[in-house]
């Protein structure tokens, strides 16, 4: 096979290829644990605009190399192993906003954006981008909506698909489609931006994302109530059938609880903004459903902050890509839950009673959640047993991070349904050959 590396040297010149002997320490094991072979890629690819993208697919079209897209790289190791890549192509130097429409509330942006670079952009006209993913710090949009990843804010807002209106990405061969938002050219019969949702870069190169905004309200308060599983899920069934509008309603593991406070119990974790007066009308309402067994703790202004942000530490730590030695090796095991929303905290007992030291987050309302594991509680057999809760559930149990070895052990997916003969055929429709993530997806599609 011709050497990719100099190739792309004459497309990108010098400084936008890293080539497999100059690639540093940190890359070098976050791939050597995203992918099968013991060889690494070639090269990186870092386009600086959306026609050197298209040239470079076009490029490895021709000599049928084997792509694997990726923006920071802080989720390269979520989904399937990677299968025999040749070039791993990242979109970190597409970071530049096209359009922020503040009267529409719309925002188009390069897919190698960060949420960190966008926030304080938004921030200043009073609007942010309704998404709370893992690793906010190095989170790209177009790995964003790759991954369809969302945090506890998708209680009030919904997921990724639910504000992405438009994109354009790069097929297999180069050629450039758009859809949606600002469109010039669509692809006929089929929908896009909930196709490319959470796809892992396998239908496509998402180079552009036009996304839907909101208004950063006037005040935010966050209540944690603690205490015994039963009265916890009452309370949580009664929130959720009263006239209450939590931003966030998520139900949280002992484990998880116990690191945020002094308490480790079963808790229920709620978050409320609006204009001053209304959050106060909220969380008074809501406090006088919480029973006398269950206790409650409210966190405001830097105190809230700093709350969600260790939350989130606790369940998504140092997978990043950075020069520091935590992209050197991975947390235990980090694996997706989804289950009925009615079934979600049984469940989450059975899981604690499986794993008592798993960090756990479901959100209340999607059934959609984090269970991360340490490294004694992630070996196969106890996952297989994980697996088998939440699908007795009606849910599923799909693996995000874990050590190479566990997920060539067992199918990191776990997927049981009836939907894999049309996957496979929309993924020979946008990718004939199978070079984009070539075993990252569901079957190893």
């Amino acid at each position: 096979m011709v050497d990719p590396g100099s190739i792309l040297v004459s497309l990108l010149g010098d400084q936008g290829v890293v080539t497999r002997d100059r690639l540093a320490e940190d890359w070098s094991a976050l791939l050597a644990e995203a992918l099968e072979a013991d060889t690494l890629p070639a090269a990186i690819a870092y386009p600086d605009t959306e026609a050197q993208l298209s040239e470079v697919m076009a490029c490895a079209h021709r000599h049928q190399w084997r792509v694997l897209p990726c923006g920071s790289g802080s989720k390269l190791v979520w989904g399937g192993i990677g299968q025999g890549v040749d070039l791993v192509l990242s979109t970190a130097r597409l970071n530049q906003v096209i359009d922020h429409a503040v009267g529409d509330m719309t925002l188009t942006a390069q897919a190698g954006v960060t949420l960190a670079q966008l926030t304080p952009q938004l921030a200043h006209h009073r609007q942010f981008l309704a998404l709370d993913p893992a690793y906010p710090e190095r989170a790209t949009l177009g790995g964003l909506v790759a991954t369809a990843d969302t945090g506890a804010l998708r209680q009030r807002y919904g997921g990724v698909r639910d504000m992405l209106i438009g994109l354009s990405l790069v097929r297999y061969d180069g050629q450039i489609a758009k859809a949606g938002g600002r469109v010039v050219k669509n692809v006929a019969g089929y929908d896009l931006m909930k196709l490319l949702t959470g796809s892992y870069g396998t239908l496509g190169i998402m180079t552009q994302v036009t996304f839907r905004l909101f208004p950063i309200q006037e005040a935010s308060k966050t209540v944690v109530v603690r205490g015994p599983a039963a009265s916890i899920q009452a309370l949580g069934d009664r929130v959720r059938r009263s006239s209450l509008t939590p931003v966030a309603l998520d139900w949280y593991s002992p484990a998880l609880a116990g690191s945020l406070g002094e308490v480790q119990a079963m808790a229920l974790v709620a978050r409320f903004e609006s204009m001053a007066a209304g959050v106060d009308e909220q969380v008074d309402r809501f406090l006088a459903m919480v029973p006398t067994d269950l206790t409650a703790q409210e966190f405001t202004q830097e105190a809230e902050l700093a709350w969600w942000n260790q939350a989130n530490r606790l369940l998504f730590p140092g997978v990043e890509t950075t020069a520091s030695s935590e992209g050197k090796s991975l947390p235990g095991l980090i694996a997706k839950i989804g289950l009925r929303p009615t079934a979600a905290l049984p469940c989450l007992e059975k899981l604690t009673d499986l794993a008592p030291g798993c960090l756990a987050r479901i959100h209340a309302s999607s059934g959609i959640g984090i269970l991360r594991l340490g490294g004694d509680e992630g070996g196969t057999e106890g996952l297989q047993d994980l697996r088998s809760h939440c699908e007795q559930a009606g849910g599923y149990l799909t693996l995000l991070v874990a050590p190479r070895s566990v997920k060539q052990s067992m199918d990191g997916w776990g997927y049981s349904g009836n939907a894999l003969k049309l996957m496979k055929a929309i993924k020979t429709q946008f990718d004939p050959n199978h070079c984009l993530s070539p075993g990252r997806f569901v079957g190893g599609l």
